[in-house]
Parts: structure tokens; C-alpha cells; sequence
């Protein structure tokens, strides 16, 4: 029985996809829900999990190719077993004669072993070479020697985790980095977490989310200082993605952008309190992100005319009831905007631990879905963590607004103290409000800026982080 492989609906507005490289070649076996393809969306890059386990008896889309949603790009047979991977154009009778075709094998090939090796990654579909690792009994000990060195790098590769995999780690609190993947090329599969939760083999402390240091690190680009005079640089799939978008976005919305002060001081004096047995608890750094998406769903409550869409049409509005929060991540390869689905439906905690999982995700290679990608209904943007002021954010459409966060800094503030003005150091922070004009007039705007500021600075976080005051 053969299983057809197609390039699955990868988000509302994705209607095709390029290949990247193949994980498996043809003759290879690969198991259901194993990495097969590398596959590259102007949303995203992931791994595309095989649906079925066998042979991969035919690839119908190359490396760089781009194909649409539906299109067939590889064929698995299921009747073939694992050790037909050498054999896979004769899968009748495998069980009987695997063990003299590999008896056979070497003696035939004994004396091209050393050529063909190096051939058989160039040229996969030469199905009789594969047996290379039998015909070598004679080096025992460096075959032995061999494996330790790339072992211990193997499980800390997060590009060969299929989100299945990290599905699993997250659910059954396994860490990822301890487990030595038993899988082709060293990869970890469902099963490997799967014994390594049984075994105890968990993680409370998995990823620390940046401190407010970063803004003083060193800047580190991925591109280097031209030689000559200039050099032409190609943009990627995904930089081409952003600039049609953002230009888009430009050409299409009125965009105005709503500036507005917040005291943070309330909120920084909680979480201080707050941060160390939260991480304690939690296994990451509780940050100030938690606090101003709390206080965004909680404005969209008040003004639900900014949780919407413009359609088409230009001349309809959509409001949603659920609030799904874009939270945009920077990358070396394209800012990405993953989204917190259903964020109104989540406390303080729950909404750090999902702006945390997406994030994480978003920075590890493959680590999003499809899904976390789309169906946002407002955005925020924190340029704040690179110790940015102010900016003025562009819209993410068909969404009508989106808020920039900037850097809480500490400055001295005129306060009125029982009736007398009184100079005090504070902790202050600038949000910039960028909305579509089309849907939404500038009052509107000052008053959603107003609401968040008004909720930040009234901080009634106390009870949501078990804090007595």
C-alpha cells in the first residue's frame, strides 16, 4: 500500500511552498511523524512529520521547488519493512531474502565500498550501495571510537526536532537537551522522549528569557563587511515575505501612531518581589511582556473595536470575541509575529508561560506551526528589550492596530504628594499605539492608550503572583 504525500494548508493565507532539502531520499525508510521535508512559507520554515511509516519510493518535488497546497511531492510505500531500505525495488518477498542479499551484497561490492559511498549521497536513487555500514568488520575499534564525538552534540541540535517531538517534551516536562536521539542521524523521536519520561529524565529549569541586560550586548550581525567596494546581497525567502507584507501594509492603511507615558513603577516593584520564586516555580524569568498583554486584553474588553479585522473590501470591519495576541519576535533570519490563541481566556501566569513557549519556539529552527502564525486579532511589537524609546510600528493586516513597547527607564518625575508637587525617581515607559485610520479616529486611539495606562499603573497584579501586600 503506498501513501501520497502532499504539502498540507500551512495558515489561512499560505497557498504554496518551496522546498528547502529532503530529510529522507528515495530507498530511505522513514517512521510516521519522523521529519521527512523542510519546507519554507512566507510565514514560516518547518518540518513536514511523514504520515505514514515505509519506504520513500518516489520524491516529485525538489530543492527549491515551489509548489502549491494540495500538490504531491513524495510517494511512501507501507508494505516495505525497515530493512528493505537497501532493496526497496523488490518489497514482495523482503523477510525471506533479506539475509542473503546482504550476504551477497558485500561480496559483490566489496571492492567498490570505498567510491560508492560518497557517490550514494549525491545520487540516492542508486538503491543497491546503502549497505555501506555491513561490509566493515574490520575496523572494529574506530567504528566503536566513532559514534561519542557527534553524540553528544546530536541532542542539542533543535533544528532536527519535529514540533511532535517538542509537543511531547513540553507536555511531559522532558529536556530535550538530556536525551540522545536514536533516530536517523541522530534525531529524537517520539519515542526517545517518550522512555526518557518514564526513565525521569525532566527538566524544571528549560529556557531563561533574556534580562533587561540585552540592550547593553554587543550587537552581532550575520553579515560581515564587503572585500570590495560593495556586494550585492539576495533577500531570502522570508525577508521578501516581510517586505511585501510591510509594504502592504503601508500602501493599504492610513496608519497614525498614539504615544502615551506609563509609571511602571507599581508593576517593575511587583515583579521584583514576584521574580524569584516565580522562575523558581516556572523554570523562566518572569518579564514585564506578561503584565502589558494583561492589560491589552483587558482594553480590547473595553474598546472590542480594536480587536478586528478590515476585509477585503476595504468598507467592512470584523470584530472577534476572542483575543488572539501576535507577539512579534526578532530573529537574525525575519521578524516573526507567533500568536497567543484565545489570550483573554488566560491569567497573569498563563500568559507568560504562552508568550514564553512561542518565543522560544520562534527562535528555535522548525520550533512554530503553522497555526501559531496566523489568526492574530491585535499585535504588540517590544523594541523596549533592545532599549528602544519609542517607534512607530507597522500594522500587521488585516489586524487595525498594533502596540510598540519601549524600554522602562528611570527618570526623576514631578508627582502631587498631598496636594504639593514633589520630585521622585521613577520607572517610566513609552507605548506607541499605530492604528488604521480607515476604522479607528485618533480619539479612539488616546483612549486605548489611556485604559493601558491606566491598568499598569494600578498594578493589581498582587493576587494573580500570590503576593501579599
Amino acid at each position: 500500500m503506498t501513501t501520497s504525500v502532499t504539502l498540507p494548508k500551512m495558515g489561512e493565507s499560505v497557498v504554496e511552498g518551496t522546498i528547502i532539502r529532503w530529510l529522507k531520499q528515495e530507498g530511505e525508510y522513514v517512521k510516521e511523524d519522523e521529519p521527512l521535508v523542510e519546507i519554507s512559507t512566507d510565514k514560516i520554515d518547518t518540518e513536514l512529520p511523514s504520515p505514514a511509516s515505509g519506504v520513500v519510493t518516489k520524491i516529485l518535488a525538489g530543492q527549491d521547488e515551489t509548489v502549491e497546497v494540495g500538490a504531491e511531492i513524495a510517494v511512501i510505500d507501507e508494505s516495505a519493512s525497515e530493512g528493505e531500505k537497501a532493496s526497496a525495488p523488490t518489497p514482495e518477498a523482503p523477510e525471506k531474502e533479506e539475509k542473503p542479499e546482504k550476504e551477497e551484497a558485500p561480496a559483490k561490492e566489496e571492492k567498490k565500498a570505498e567510491a560508492p559511498k560518497e557517490e550514494a549521497k549525491e545520487t540516492p536513487k542508486a538503491e543497491e550501495k546503502p549497505p555501506a555500514p555491513e561490509p566493515k568488520p574490520e575496523p572494529p575499534a574506530e567504528t566503536k571510537q566513532a559514534p561519542p564525538a557527534p553524540a553528544a552534540e546530536q541532542p542539542s541540535d533543535g533544528g532536527a526536532l519535529s514540533p511532535l517531538v517538542r509537543k511531547l517534551a513540553r507536555e511531559r516536562g522532558v529536556d530535550l537537551a538530556s536525551i540522545r536521539g536514536t533516530g536517523a542521524g541522530g534525531r529524537v523521536t517520539k519515542e526517545d522522549v517518550m522512555a526518557a519520561a518514564d526513565g525521569g529524565a525532566k527538566a524544571p529549569q528549560r529556557v531563561a528569557s533574556p534580562g533587561p541586560s540585552r540592550a547593553q550586548e554587543v550587537p552581532v550581525s550575520s553579515f560581515t563587511v564587503p572585500a570590495a567596494a560593495h556586494e550585492d546581497v539576495p533577500f531570502t525567502r522570508v525577508r521578501k515575505a516581510i517586505a511585501e507584507h510591510m509594504t502592504r501594509s503601508l500602501h493599504t492603511a492610513a496608519q497614525l501612531t498614539n504615544v502615551i507615558e506609563v509609571d511602571m513603577t507599581r508593576v517593575a516593584a511587583l515583579r521584583a518581589r514576584a521574580k524569584d520564586s516565580f522562575k523558581g516555580s516556572e523554570g523562566f524569568s518572569l518579564t514585564f511582556m506578561p503584565f502589558i498583554a494583561s492589560a491589552v486584553v483587558e482594553a480590547l474588553r473595553v474598546l472590542p473595536e480594536f480587536n478586528a479585522h478590515i476585509l477585503e473590501d476595504a468598507a467592512t470591519a470584523r470584530l472577534y470575541k476572542e483575543v488572539n495576541l501576535g507577539v512579534a519576535v526578532g530573529r537574525d533570519e525575519g521578524l516573526i509575529v507567533p500568536v497567543v490563541h484565545g489570550a483573554d481566556g488566560m491569567n497573569l501566569i498563563g500568559l507568560a508561560r504562552a508568550i514564553n513557549d512561542i518565543g522560544t519556539r520562534a527562535r528555535a529552527k522548525g520550533g512554530l506551526k503553522p497555526d501559531d502564525v496566523v489568526g492574530g486579532t491585535f499585535s504588540i511589537t517590544n523594541y523596549g528589550s533592545f532599549g528602544g524609546l519609542i517607534d512607530t510600528p507597522i500594522i500587521s493586516m488585516p489586524q487595525v492596530a498594533i502596540l510598540g513597547v519601549g524600554a522602562i527607564v528611570k527618570r526623576p518625575m514631578v508627582l502631587e504628594i498631598d496636594g504639593a508637587d514633589a520630585v521622585a525617581i521613577r520607572q517610566m515607559m513609552f507605548l506607541s499605539l499605530t492604528y488604521d485610520h480607515r476604522w479607528i479616529d485618533g480619539h479612539k486611539a488616546a483612549q486605548f492608550n489611556g485604559r493601558l495606562k491606566a491598568i499598569l499603573e494600578e498594578a493589581e497584579y498582587a493576587h494573580e503572583l500570590g503576593i501579599d501586600i
